[in-house]
């Protein structure tokens, strides 16, 4: 009988060990199936046919206007957050962005986003038919100024597109961050990031932290209109994806 080699046992456990952990790490992927875009039971909806279940950012009165399922940004500052505070989620977010005038390629023209916990957004903007070798990470799909979409699938402004997302928030141990947030991101039904690690914020976000924050829709001057809006609330560990304990059928 052929004697094992010492050296290679211990490498071999110690590969078989590392492939082990690395199928055990924390992942956004996996949790959307895009070809069944029903809502599930437990997502909380933010925009509906009825109404809809955000606040104002600020002290201020919104000027956003609901009307027959669609919820229109004013052509001013003013956004809205959800009422609840959010850690790891699924979220579906439809929207239809403005053409603004001789504002082709700046980031003025349909300019909104959905900015998650308040620290990190997914920029809305009218990129639709911008070149790829044109195309900036302030455009539409883009993780605000850190990267562009991994495929350009703009429609033109007035059509309807969406964003399916998943999230996991950054985790933190005694006050210092241990992992970064992570997000994967279907644009119209293709994915365009894929378990991304967002190593900071993002623009004008606030402040990394271990606490959960609410989730925004941006006003940003420019009418963009959103409909069929909702989240879920998941749990996103090492080895387990399930919804939330306190996720309720809404």
């Amino acid at each position: 009988m052929k004697k094992l080699n010492p050296v290679l046992f211990v490498l071999g456990l110690f590969f078989a060990a590392h492939i082990s952990a690395a199928g055990d790490l924390p992942s956004t992927q996996g949790i959307i199936d895009i070809s069944k875009p029903e809502r599930p039971a437990d997502a909380a909806v933010l925009v509906g046919p009825e109404g809809y279940d955000l606040i104002p950012e600020g002290e201020k009165p919104t000027k956003w206007v609901f009307a027959d399922g669609i919820l229109t940004a004013p052509s001013d500052w003013d956004s809205l957050i959800t009422k609840e505070s959010y850690q790891d989620f699924r979220m579906h977010v439809e929207f239809n962005v403005n053409e603004v005038k001789d504002a082709k390629g700046a980031e003025s023209d349909g300019n909104s986003g959905v900015y998650i916990q308040h620290r990190y957004e997914i920029q809305i903007h009218n990129s639709f038919g911008i070149p790829e070798a044109d195309y900036k990470p302030s455009y539409c799909g883009s993780i605000y100024k850190l990267k562009k979409p991994d495929r350009l699938v703009c429609k033109k402004a007035g059509e309807w597109q969406s964003y399916d997302i998943v999230f996991r928030a950054a985790r933190f141990d005694e006050g210092k961050k241990i992992e970064n947030a992570r997000v994967t991101v279907y644009h119209n039904g293709e994915l365009i990031h894929d378990d991304y690690s967002i190593p900071s914020k993002t623009g004008a976000g606030e402040k990394e932290g271990p606490e959960p924050r609410p989730i925004m829709l941006q006003g940003h001057h420019n009418p963009v209109r959103f409909r069929n809006v909702w989240i879920q609330k998941l749990e996103l560990d090492a080895k387990a994806v399930k919804p939330a304990a306190n996720g309720a059928e809404r």
